[in-house]
């Protein structure tokens, strides 16, 4: 089964702009394969303006989003794992969602092939005439 955080990312970030507001994107900054300007980053964690108006390049798959932005006008590119999102939500309101860092390892495991939980067999059922 295929991760459901890229969706539900994706699906934040297309309703924050469709309601005229601004996406952010707070990222884990030490997840493994994060490339962010390190000078923004505070606490680990750093937070990325991810509107249309503010990006270039923009690619979002179900692994990863990346794109380039300006950083006081000097251009960088950024490239950002799915699992580095710990919330997705809108600078003006704060609306949206935040991800425990285990986001994935909640999902419960896919079922294997069903075995029968019990032996116990079942009697057909007998008709009688009551006069």
């Amino acid at each position: 089964m295929t991760s459901l955080k890229p969706y539900l990312v994706r699906a934040l970030h297309e309703w924050i702009i469709s309601n005229g507001l601004t996406p952010y994107l707070l990222v884990d900054a030490n997840f493994k394969g994060v490339q962010v300007p390190s000078s923004y980053i505070s606490d680990a964690k750093i937070i990325l303006n991810t509107h249309p108006d503010a990006v270039d390049d923009w690619l979002f798959d179900n692994d990863a989003i990346s794109f380039s932005a300006r950083f006081f006008g000097k251009a960088e590119n950024l490239y950002v794992p799915i699992g580095a999102i710990l919330a997705a939500y809108a600078k003006e309101n704060g609306k949206g969602m935040m991800f425990d860092e285990r986001f994935e390892d909640d999902m419960p495991p896919e079922p294997e092939d069903p075995q029968p939980t019990s032996t116990v067999t079942v009697k057909k059922p007998v008709l009688k005439i009551v006069k």
